[in-house]
């Protein structure tokens, strides 16, 4: 049975008459009547009673029509489908991200990106630097946005930002109301720290950071993600150092001060790999190119109060 018997048994079946049938397909009655002999010699049934009185279907026949038009539509689906994705207007894009990306326009890019290419489906998945890298490499993500440049040969990469670090205080500490603060001066503060697990990239960045500034941080808390970071420090565990970007988390309880100025930076790489590359893929990466922030500036200085 192949796909033109179903077209030429779903006319005949409209028809009830072989040389209306026959005209409507721009073919001749022979043929048709070979064809609809094939079909019903597959299917081991007839579709059609012949009589001198015309044509109609017998009730196996009725009840093929149904199944007929249903196949017809979905081959006709699937070869739209085809022609949209090698077209490259509808696809599915596996994107991973780290939970900070939330607040660096992880969500406003992407809506960009579907008010533009309506038909693609792009599905989010949190996870972290090191587990994202390795489930591009199985091919289990499309794209990933990451805290490490430190990837695998076969795979690319582009900084989509970098911004400074901030220090985030409990709104009743003394240091909160000041205009900078320099880590040295919070060394009998208990220390929460991104966990050297979830991103040892990170947890690296933020050490040297704080030996920059003179401090051996007293770490007592380790956690894997960016809000339970704030949240503590919102109760009064201890002081932490995040992205700037983390001020938007919309946190009560804390305040987020400037360090001095530093070479360390928070940074978030767009990472993919080339090979296989999904016909969507160029277009997403585009619009986070146009809108990257490889130069965030450092944070407001807020006034000392009076």
């Amino acid at each position: 049975m192949e796909l033109r018997h179903l077209r030429y048994f779903v006319v005949l079946a409209d028809e009830l008459h072989f040389g209306r049938a026959a005209q409507r397909l721009a073919m001749t009655q022979p043929p048709l009547s070979f064809n609809i002999k094939q079909l019903e010699a597959s299917l081991g049934v007839a579709l059609f009673e012949r009589s001198s009185k015309g044509v109609k279907l017998t009730p196996a026949g009725d009840s093929f029509r149904e199944s007929a038009l249903r196949l017809l539509a979905e081959a006709e689906q699937a070869q739209t489908l085809a022609r949209q994705v090698a077209a490259g207007t509808t696809s599915k894009l596996r994107v991973g991200f780290v939970g900070s990306m939330i607040y660096r326009g992880l969500p406003e890019r992407l809506r960009s990106f579907q008010e533009a290419h309506p038909l693609v489906q792009v599905q989010l998945t949190e996870l972290n630097s090191a587990e994202q890298v390795e489930a591009i490499g199985r091919r289990q993500l499309d794209v990933g946005f990451v805290h490490t440049s430190r990837i695998p040969a076969d795979m690319k990469r582009f900084m989509y930002m970098s911004e400074p670090f901030v220090c985030c205080l409990p709104q009743s500490h003394p240091a909160a109301r000041q205009a900078s603060v320099e880590l040295r001066e919070l060394s009998s503060d208990a220390f929460i720290l991104f966990s050297r697990g979830a991103s040892p990239d990170y947890f690296e960045r933020i050490l040297a950071l704080c030996a920059e500034q003179g401090l051996q941080p007293l770490v007592k808390h380790e956690v894997r993600h960016w809000l339970s970071v704030i949240s503590l420090v919102a109760k009064g565990v201890g002081i932490a150092v995040v992205p700037n970007a983390l001020r938007e988390a919309g946190i009560a309880g804390v305040r987020f001060v400037p360090l001095s100025a530093s070479k360390y930076r928070s940074e978030v790489y767009c990472v993919w790999q080339e090979r296989r590359l999904p016909t969507a893929l160029p277009a997403l990466l585009d619009v986070f190119r146009a809108t990257q922030a490889q130069s965030s500036p450092s944070p407001p200085r807020p006034r000392r109060p009076a």
